[in-house]
C-alpha cells in the first residue's frame, strides 16, 4: 500500500525493490566504466568522445579472487544507446534481466559481458571507422577491449573474447571478428544486416518518395527537418534516417559527407557507390576475409522467418558463405517471428559462445 500524507496525496518513498515485474532481483553484477577516448574525439559528427561502458560479472566472478573469464561484447542495434538495455517488452523481462538469469544456471559457463556504446547522432555507426561518422570500429577494439582487460579478471586472449548483437549489432558481430581476428574468435548475430540487395536496396525508392514529396529531392532539406523536431516522428522517417546513416558508414567522402548509393531525384542506382557498400555486405566479406573467417571457433546466427528487413535469407547466406570456404560447424535458427521483439533470443546466442569459448 502506498504511504500517505496527511491530504491523501500519496508520499514518495526511497530505497527498497519492488521486485516483478518492475524489476526481477539480480545474482550477478553490473558495473561501469567512463572510458575518455582519444580514437573519438574530434569525430566528425561532433558525438561525445567519453562513452560509458557496461560490464556484467556472472556470480562466480565474485566467488573467487584468481579466475579468470571469457568476455564476450555486446552491441546494439540501430538508433541503440547504452541505457536501452533496461528497456523491456509487455510481460518480459529486460535484456539485462535475460542475461542475469542466463548466468544465475550453474550450467552455463560463467562470461564477463560487457556492453558496449557506439551511438552516434546519426543513429549508428556499423561499429566501423568511417570518415562521416568516426573511429568506432578502432575504439572498440584498441580501447575498450585493453580497458576492460586491465581492469577485469578476463582471459585476455583470441580463444576466450567473442562478440554478440541483434541488427546493427548483429552486423558489427558478424564483421569485427573478420576485421581483428587477433582479437576475436567468436560470434552470435542475431537478424544481422546481411545480404544487402534484400535488407537494403527496398528502403530505397521509399527514400526517393519521400525527398520528393516533403522535401524537394533533399537529403540536406531532411536533415534540417529531423533535426528541428521530435525523432522520427514523421511518416518516411525510418527509411530516411536509415539509408542516411548507412551512407555515412560505408561510402561518406573523405571530407565526411555521406553519398547515396542512388539518384536522389529519379532513384537510378550510382553503381560506384553501390559497389562501396556490398564491399561491406557480411556475404562477400566472409569470402574475401576467408582465413580470418576460417579461424572462428563458433559462429550462431538466426533470425525471424518474417524479418521485415529479410534478414533470415542474409543469415542463410552468410551460412553459405562461409561453408563455401570450409568453415565447418555453422549453428544457424530460423524463428517464427518479425524484426522486433526478439530480446528472449539473445541469451540463445550469448549460451552458445559462452560453451564455444569457455576455459580450457
Amino acid at each position: 500500500m502506498a504511504e500517505e500524507g496527511g491530504s491523501g496525496v500519496p508520499r514518495l518513498r526511497s530505497g527498497g525493490d519492488l521486485g516483478p515485474p518492475w524489476s526481477w532481483p539480480g545474482s550477478g553484477e553490473l558495473r561501469e566504466m567512463i572510458i575518455s577516448s582519444e580514437l573519438l574525439k574530434a569525430n566528425p559528427l561532433g558525438d561525445p568522445a567519453e562513452r560509458p561502458v557496461w560490464i556484467y560479472l556472472p556470480p562466480a566472478y565474485r566467488e573467487s579472487l584468481t579466475e579468470r573469464f571469457p568476455v564476450i561484447y555486446v552491441l546494439q542495434g540501430m538508433t541503440g544507446q547504452l541505457d536501452m538495455w533496461r528497456n523491456r517488452s509487455p510481460f518480459r523481462k529486460s535484456p539485462l534481466e535475460l542475461y542475469d538469469e542466463l548466468f544465475s544456471d550453474p550450467a552455463v559457463p560463467p562470461t564477463i559481458l560487457v556492453f558496449v556504446d557506439c551511438w552516434t547522432r546519426l543513429g549508428g555507426s556499423q561499429f566501423l571507422d568511417s570518415p562521416g561518422t568516426g573511429n568506432y570500429h578502432s575504439y572498440l577494439c584498441e580501447e575498450v577491449v585493453p580497458a576492460v582487460d586491465a581492469e577485469f579478471r578476463t582471459l585476455a586472449a583470441r580463444e576466450h573474447r567473442g562478440v554478440a548483437g541483434k541488427s546493427s549489432g548483429g552486423y558489427g558481430a558478424m564483421v569485427t571478428p573478420l576485421l581483428r581476428p587477433d582479437l576475436f574468435s567468436g560470434l552470435a548475430s542475431h537478424a544481422g544486416d546481411a545480404l544487402f540487395e534484400y535488407c537494403y536496396l527496398p528502403e530505397f525508392p521509399q527514400v526517393v518518395r519521400s525527398l520528393r514529396d516533403h522535401y524537394q529531392g533533399s537529403i540536406e532539406r531532411f536533415r534540417e527537418d529531423f533535426q528541428s523536431r521530435a525523432g522520427i516522428s514523421k511518416p518516411g522517417d525510418g527509411p530516411l534516417v536509415n539509408v542516411y546513416a548507412m551512407a555515412a558508414c560505408y561510402s561518406a567522402r573523405a571530407d565526411g559527407i555521406p553519398e547515396l548509393p542512388f539518384d536522389p531525384a529519379t532513384g537510378a542506382i550510382r553503381k560506384a557507390v553501390w559497389e562501396r557498400w556490398l564491399e561491406w555486405d557480411p556475404v562477400r566479406l566472409m569470402a574475401r576475409r576467408h582465413q580470418a573467417a576460417q579461424s572462428l571457433r563458433a559462429v550462431y546466427l538466426d533470425g525471424g522467418r518474417s524479418d521485415e528487413y529479410f534478414l533470415e535469407v542474409g543469415a542463410v547466406a552468410v551460412k553459405a558463405s562461409l561453408e563455401e570456404i570450409g568453415v565447418k560447424g555453422v549453428h544457424l535458427e530460423l524463428f517464427d517471428g518479425g524484426h522486433g521483439g526478439i530480446e528472449y533470443r539473445y541469451p540463445i546466442g550469448i549460451r552458445f559462445l559462452a560453451e564455444a569459448l569457455r576455459a580450457d
